[in-house]
């Protein structure tokens, strides 16, 4: 180092434990230099540690020398990074501004102040110190002073990741977890899909903070935390509010009154009584069908496709169905016994408390098989008894009819019951016989291997995470070549046998991640050149990451020209962009495969529009629903699925394969 008043700048030289043993003179400009080297080199344990993770560890302390930059106006700072004998290249660089605005630019580029708002700052408001249970009489004056920069909340302006999140505290960078937390809620309730850019200086006197909470002093300790969050909390909603990002939402209100729900505005009348309910149904079941229902075109469509049962069942006859219009109303009762407000519901229409229905007898009829107590299908067929032990309803095929206020006293009328006396046969030789029995079915089952269910996931969309996890857990890879092809269900699902579980995959869901993942990991992008280079204004640790991936890049179709004794942010320039057909594709890609190779260096990617293209193009080229397949064409799809790295969903989120039962389960039960 070299101070202003000194002819030369001075060497020192620290061990490991931070003790100085040398001390020399050495040529200089004025201003310090520090080297780091052999980084935990007598800690033989952490520094192989540290080695393994050499790519994070290097972007944490990239971080942490971006944040002392930002606050550190008036002060020029150059990082640079060498690795063995190779060059030196810089990693940051600072111009001594006096404005943290300048240094924001510095860093990360032009680009990024165009869409940075100053931090403006207001007193708490009512409302929002209720919230954090504040008094204003018993707070603190101009306890606070923050000073900074946000992001703008419009869509596309954030980032995909909180990695330019910067806070301090009297100029000195923290991590204030509750200060971050507040931030990005507020910013989510503009922009819910991205993360503000944060650069936040907070001033407050020294006694009212302790730093010495961890020996990073990274984490901190602040007097009165909740008034800078009602502060911090105000201000930003003032700024956001004060811009363009509000959504119209035409709102109707509305007042109940009793059953009816009446609109505020004018609307032709609605109310909520059991008339609208049936039409309700009604209108479910001819949505979408025109003029004909859905019950009419099934029936004179040709032959009906088989059920899953009876695929597995030969001997199960397909269900018919008149053509009728009224007929499918099976819907209706699944609703009425999973709700009870809707089993309440009908059950008053059916003793007739509801006044003034006009539907006819073929729809009652149908409701009045929603409750187990009254006209079951079952009950129907049975022959009408002369003399009963118990008073019930006369059950027939025609729709029950009750009088307003009579059934309802004859049901509850006290009833005299004749109890009888039956002997019961027992014998405890025989019961303890079927005990043993039992024992030995369920030692044979253990000895079998089957200790356990291995799915238990059911085939529902809620489900599908609970399906995909026990398919990881329990399928291999090369399981999928011993598959036994069965056959093919409905013309879109192919039924396969593996031990005794029997599975049903989605041909074409199958076949189009089959296809996503050849073009993943094979297409290379054709570039199409520009007229004139295009700076791209990257940070000095981008431009590092894009020129040690460079080759990721060119098969993604960017072309780069390279400058490395160029500026820092201009040693890169962009030549030629991917295109193909419709879709053509900019810096913004460029910036999201920079970002997903920070994390994953080396690793192959695509930016996410890329993968929306091979993901279109994969459907396409695959396997439709409806298409018959031979068995060797249905083993080759089942074979390419052991072929890929995720075979359990398809590009766009279906699920290609799902469990369905085991022959050892339902052989014993």
């Amino acid at each position: 180092q070299r101070g202003r008043r000194t002819q030369v700048g001075t060497k020192l030289v620290f061990d490991h434990n931070g003790h100085l043993v040398q001390r020399s003179p050495h040529p200089r400009q004025q201003g310090t230099t520090v080297s780091l080297q052999q980084l935990f080199y007598t800690l033989p344990v952490r520094h192989k540690e540290f080695q393994r993770n050499i790519k994070k560890e290097y972007t944490k302390m990239i971080h942490v020398l971006q944040s002392y930059c930002i606050i550190s106006t008036g002060v020029r700072i150059t990082c640079s990074n060498q690795t063995g004998q190779g060059k030196r290249s810089p990693v940051l660089n600072t111009s001594g501004s006096q404005s943290m605005r300048d240094n924001i630019g510095a860093i990360f580029g032009p680009k990024q102040l165009q869409t940075l708002l100053p931090f403006q700052q207001l007193s708490p408001s009512e409302n929002i110190m209720e919230d954090y249970g504040l008094k204003g009489a018993e707070l603190p004056q101009n306890l606070f002073t923050v000073t900074g920069f946000v992001s703008q909340a419009d869509h596309g302006v954030g980032r995909s990741a909180t990695d330019r999140q910067f806070f301090f505290i009297n100029n000195r960078p923290c991590d204030p977890l509750k200060v971050t937390k507040l931030v990005n809620e507020v910013y989510h309730m503009y922009n819910r899909h991205q993360y503000p850019f944060v650069a936040l200086n907070i001033a407050v006197a020294s006694e009212c903070v302790d730093v010495n909470v961890t020996p990073d002093k990274r984490q901190i300790f602040l007097q009165e935390e909740k008034l800078l969050l009602a502060l911090l909390k105000t201000s930003l909603i003032s700024m956001y509010e004060a811009g363009v990002n509000k959504i119209s939402i035409n709102y109707t209100p509305s007042i109940k009154a009793g059953d009816d729900t009446i609109p505020v505005i004018r609307s032709p009348k609605s109310s909520l009584n059991l008339g609208g309910l049936k039409a309700a149904f009604s209108n479910y079941h001819t949505t979408g069908t025109g003029t004909k229902s859905g019950a009419s075109i099934s029936a004179n469509s040709g032959p009906t496709q088989k059920t899953l049962q009876s695929f597995f069942k030969g001997s199960e006859k397909t269900p018919t169905h008149r053509p009728s219009s009224q007929s499918p109303l099976k819907p209706t009762r699944d609703i009425a016994k999973c709700s009870p407000m809707g089993r309440s519901i009908l059950d008053g229409f059916r003793y007739g408390r509801t006044p003034g229905s006009d539907i006819d007898s073929g729809k009652d009829s149908t409701l009045s098989d929603c409750d187990s107590t009254t006209a079951t299908p079952d009950n129907a067929k049975r022959p009408r008894k002369e003399k009963s032990d118990f008073p019930t309803e006369h059950k027939s095929t025609s729709p029950p009819t009750f009088s307003e206020g009579s059934s309802i006293s004859k049901v509850d009328a006290p009833v005299c019951i004749q109890k009888r006396t039956v002997p019961l046969k027992f014998s405890l030789q025989e019961l303890a016989g079927r005990v043993r029995r039992l024992q030995d079915q369920q030692k044979q089952k253990a000895e079998d291997g089957l200790q356990y269910r291995r799915f238990r996931a059911k085939i529902n969309p809620g489900e599908n995470q609970s399906a995909e996890d026990e398919l990881k857990k329990e399928i291999s890879k090369d399981m999928f070549k011993e598959m036994e092809i069965i056959g093919q269900f409905n013309l879109g699902f192919i039924i396969t046998k593996l031990n005794s579980d029997i599975f049903m995959i989605d041909q074409h869901a199958t076949d189009e991640k089959y296809n996503f993942e050849m073009l993943q990991q094979h297409t290379v992008l054709q570039g199409q050149k520009l007229i004139v280079p295009q700076k791209l204004h990257l940070t000095a640790v981008n431009e590092n990451v894009l020129m040690e991936n460079i080759e990721i890049f060119r098969k993604n179709g960017f072309e780069f020209l390279i400058d490395e004794d160029a500026q820092v942010m201009e040693r890169v320039k962009l030549v030629s962009l991917p295109t193909s057909k419709n879709w053509t594709f900019g810096q913004a890609d460029i910036e999201e495969l920079i970002f997903m190779l920070s994390d994953s260096p080396g690793v192959m990617c695509r930016p996410s529009r890329v993968r929306q293209m091979f993901a279109s193009r994969a459907c396409r080229k695959s396997v439709m629903i409806g298409t018959a397949l031979s068995t060797t064409e249905m083993k080759k799809l089942v074979v390419h699925m052991g072929e890929i790295e995720h075979p359990w969903n398809c590009p766009h989120g279906r699920p290609t394969m799902r469990h369905l039962a085991n022959l050892d389960i339902i052989s014993q039960d």
